[in-house]
């Protein structure tokens, strides 16, 4: 048994101790030797050296370093210096600081845990109420709780009064809870209806308490959640993964061409090792690397982040940007997330119409229209506004905040849109008296002089209000209430209720005897009205996005089932015939069941924690690419779980936010949307890259092993050697692929289906495309090297090739710009960034070409002009190969 369930008595005695005088000095100091301090422990956090070797765990990277150490080792064998080895080293450190520097931004969620637990606590010891900092607290403590107060522990209340607690951050609840200590509980009552129970991090909204400690530390709820926060381990992104498998595919094929090549020479030279043979086929390799894609792709996904903050999204890690382009699946909780947080009035009757109100949240400016035309106040709506502006505690502070009860804020709001001064109303309308609000009357009054008058002004749960009425106003005319009257009264009641609105009614008297204490009698009722946290208005419009983008939207939340139906309807998450469940719906479900039930399920509602993961786990096992939202201590460890974890930055707790992968500065539903749009966009550029790279050293590969296979032909000399290679790879390719990873969205990227989770970025088809384009940029530079040799010696014929490729691959990336649109199709030169790029390369291999000192580092001739237009125009070719690949591509659709 847990102590929701236990008596107060059982609970006494099991703690031995006296809920008038507390626990005593001797018994505080031997439990905390035995349980510890009330706080959260944190695991043990990565230093800068394990994040920093953590970077070169990537198949990638590994490739890059072994690269890097053959390319010292041949340059110290071979007496031609170390710059390879040290380019290579280079871009993999800068790789490595770049992702430091992105996880030192992750994950301090028991941190934050930590900081949300109450600084103090007021306790009974030893027959004295005195004030503790939260870590002194121990089992079996008494607390005192009053309004304002953070609740520090989890707690048994052995008396209550009027006491609510906000448990939104724990459970989802989007009201205040009212809680009761005479109330026992069966034990398997979920967490958000545990009334006589309050909970660490929650927050004391009304009235006051005395508890019993019955839980301190990790043994609390959210203790619970921390543990499985701490226990939840972050797999790899699906780009970390499709990186990792395009590494391996890439390594295969360069051990492959690398044993060939030597193979090739050993057989023409008649069987005999030669180590100048061995040293040029593993400088291929190492120049077969496209040592430039680690550092474009994380430049790339940089920028992306940078462009997600200017449409309201912080992304902390960069595979994320990507990852959002692959969701398939997203997991919203409801309140503050697809609504607004904010509880609304959407109806009043009047015992005679049902009126609509409109606006939005806490705004004061809306109508009240019946029939969709606005009218005045008659006698009961201009008492049922009176009510609500006079029985109320709440203030409206500033626009869209209220101080006090939601549901009171609501009402204010309401009279102000009747037209009502809010401002200080018991200046012009004095209160006399007031009864407060309890769970047993389910009642708030306030006498207040209205006009002369003393009213009694009463609000309250509908079938309770009426059992103090005798007389009913319909139209003005008061008379007696009649069965028929609280027939009718009950039937809207609970059609209300059916459409997941919060129903009050509204009464009232005269009275001679305002200081009187029995006046909640012999009142006339006057009407309802229907109150709901309601959607935000841009999330329908977003949801029917993700809909059209092949993207599941499911809603999770803490709620109650009639409420979750309710938004979920109204947003379209729900349709006729779709599946809603509750946590109870599943408690007794086997794993298959489960599984089986929410692959279907629309909303799943009165969720816990544990709930959350399971969800997850299970979506994620089916192969959908989960995003999830959140802004409370409940949704953390879900958010963790999932490939992408999205936050409110303006509700979301601390918690949420560390867990999280993405926070939203708006709160706002639609950004996702946006943040997915964009998400697609990344990795449409990252696989045009991609594929310009890997072509391009496809081609160089073919061009050096072809050179061998006909080797008397080009009289036994290679077109280009390792170091061209390598400026190539560096300097050539990776100003156009950063260019290409600036493109702008093709079409509508949102009209698509989600890739799919299992889809490689070097697939069948891909291979076939980079080997043509590959094939064609081979043809270029064994075409220059060939004409170079026939007009000159072979440094010329070098530097010709060295031209036609260079030249080649730089525009073979305005055709990269489409992988399906033929050049004449769309602008090729809208991408300015690509403009510059192109035009800051070539001015970079001319300046290689033809200044002496570098010219003879990299071993080139000048050209004339003529063997220069040559080795230019020759590199049109392997941009027409590029145009060719659409045409194989249109016919695979």
């Amino acid at each position: 048994m847990e102590a929701f369930n236990k008596t107060k008595k059982q609970l006494l005695d099991e703690y031995q101790v006296n809920q008038k005088q507390g626990l005593t000095s001797e018994q505080v100091a031997k439990r905390q030797e035995e349980y510890g301090p009330n706080q959260l422990r944190e695991s043990k956090k990565k230093t800068l050296l394990m994040m920093f070797l953590d970077q070169f765990k990537d198949f990638l990277v590994i490739i890059l370093i072994i690269a890097a150490a053959v390319s010292v080792v041949v340059g110290i064998i071979e007496g031609e210096g170390l710059i390879d080895g040290i380019i290579i080293i280079a871009i993999v450190l800068l790789n490595a600081i770049l992702g430091v520097n992105q996880e030192q931004k992750a994950n301090n969620a028991l941190a934050a845990l930590k900081k949300m637990s109450s600084p103090n606590a007021k306790v009974i010891r030893d027959g004295k109420t005195i004030e503790i900092p939260s870590h002194e607290l121990t089992m079996g403590d008494i607390v005192l709780l009053e309004t304002g107060d953070y609740v520090a522990a989890d707690i048994r209340l052995l008396e209550s009064t009027n006491l609510k607690t906000d448990e939104a951050s724990l459970t989802g609840e989007s009201t205040p809870v009212e809680k009761d200590a005479s109330i026992e509980l069966d034990e398997s009552t979920p967490l958000a209806e545990r009334e006589n129970s309050v909970y660490m991090s929650t927050l004391v909204t009304y009235g006051k308490g005395k508890g019993l400690v019955s839980a301190i530390g990790m043994d609390t709820e959210i203790g619970k959640i921390a543990t499985m926060l701490d226990a939840v381990e972050e797999g790899k992104t699906p780009l970390q993964k499709t990186i990792d498998q395009f590494a391996k595919v890439l390594g295969v094929i360069i051990i492959i061409v690398s044993v060939v090549v030597f193979l090739l020479g050993f057989v023409q030279n008649s069987f005999e090792f030669e180590l100048e043979l061995f040293l040029t086929s593993v400088a291929l390799a190492v120049a077969a690397i496209p040592e430039g894609l680690t550092a474009v792709i994380t430049v790339v996904l940089a920028l992306g982040m940078q462009r997600m903050v200017k449409r309201n999204a912080i992304i902390k890690n960069l595979s994320t940007v990507e990852t959002l382009g692959q969701a398939t699946v997203i997991c919203s909780d409801k309140t503050g997330t697809l609504t607004q947080n904010e509880m609304t009035v959407r109806r009043v009757y009047d015992l005679d119409n049902v009126y609509e109100i409109t606006g939005n949240g806490y705004e004061t400016k809306g109508d009240i229209l019946l029939n969709n035309q606005a009218v005045d106040l008659s006698h009961n709506l201009e008492k049922i506004m009176q009510i609500s502006l006079l029985c109320n505690d709440s203030k409206i502070e500033s626009a869209n905040k209220i101080l006090g009860d939601p549901t009171e804020g609501a009402l204010l709001v309401l009279a102000a849109k009747a037209g009502m001064s809010v401002d200080n109303p018991e200046d012009k309308y004095p209160q006399l008296n007031e009864y407060t609000f309890d769970s047993t009357r389910k009642m708030m009054t306030s006498i207040n002089e209205v006009e002369g008058k003393n009213l009694v002004l009463t609000k309250g749960a509908t079938d309770q209000l009426i059992k103090k009425c005798n007389r009913i106003s319909i139209k003005g005319e008061v008379r007696e209430i009649t069965s028929k009257d609280i027939d009718n009264i009950l039937k809207q009641n609970e059609e209300f209720s059916g459409q997941a609105y919060r129903v009050l009614g509204f009464a009232y008297r005269e009275t001679d005897t305002p200081k009187s204490m029995d006046l909640e009698e012999d009142l006339i009722f006057v009407g309802m009205v229907a109150m709901i946290d309601p959607p935000r208005v841009e999330a329908k419009e977003a949801i029917a996005k993700c809909h059209k983008a092949g993207i599941r939207v499911m809603m999770i939340t803490g709620d109650h089932i009639t409420t979750a139906k309710a938004i979920a309807s109204e947003l379209n998450i729900l349709k006729e015939g779709g599946l809603a469940l509750s946590g109870e719906d599943t408690r007794n479900m086997s794993d298959e069941e489960f599984e089986e039930a929410i692959l279907k399920c629309d909303v799943f509602a009165r969720s816990t924690p544990a709930d959350k993961i399971r969800i997850v786990e299970v979506l994620q096992k089916n192969g959908q690419v989960v995003a999830m939202t959140g802004d409370g201590v409940n949704d953390s460890p879900a958010l963790k779980q999932a490939e992408i974890g999205v936050a409110m930055g303006i509700t979301g707790t601390e918690v949420s936010k560390e867990a999280s992968n993405m926070i939203l500065t708006d709160d706002n539903f639609a950004s996702i949307v946006s943040a997915v749009e964009e998400g697609r966009t990344i990795y449409s550029n990252i696989r045009k890259f991609t594929i310009f790279l890997v072509s391009c050293n496809i081609g160089e590969i073919l061009l050096i092993l072809v050179a061998m296979i006909f080797a008397p032909f080009f009289n036994d000399y290679l077109p280009l050697l390792a170091i061209h290679l390598l400026w190539i790879n560096l300097m050539t390719d990776s100003f156009p692929a950063f260019a290409l990873g600036m493109e702008k969205a093709e079409g509508n990227t949102m009209d698509k289906a989600p890739r799919d989770t299992n889809e490689k970025l070097l697939n069948k088809e891909t291979l076939i495309k980079v080997s043509i384009q590959g094939f064609g940029l081979m043809l270029a530079g064994l075409a220059a090297f060939k004409i170079g040799l026939t007009i000159d010696g072979r440094f010329q014929a070098t530097t010709m090739a060295f031209i036609a490729v260079v030249f080649g691959e730089l525009l073979r990336a305005f055709s990269a710009r489409s992988e399906t649109k033929f050049l004449f199709q769309y602008n090729p030169f809208s991408n300015k960034f690509l403009n510059y790029s192109v035009f800051i390369s070539l001015g970079l291999v001319l300046l290689l070409v033809y200044i002496p000192f570098t010219a003879d580092i990299f071993n080139l001739e000048p050209l004339t002009i003529g063997e220069l237009l040559i080795a230019m125009s020759l590199g049109i070719v392997p941009m027409l190969f590029g145009e060719l690949t659409k045409v194989v591509q249109k016919g695979n659709y």
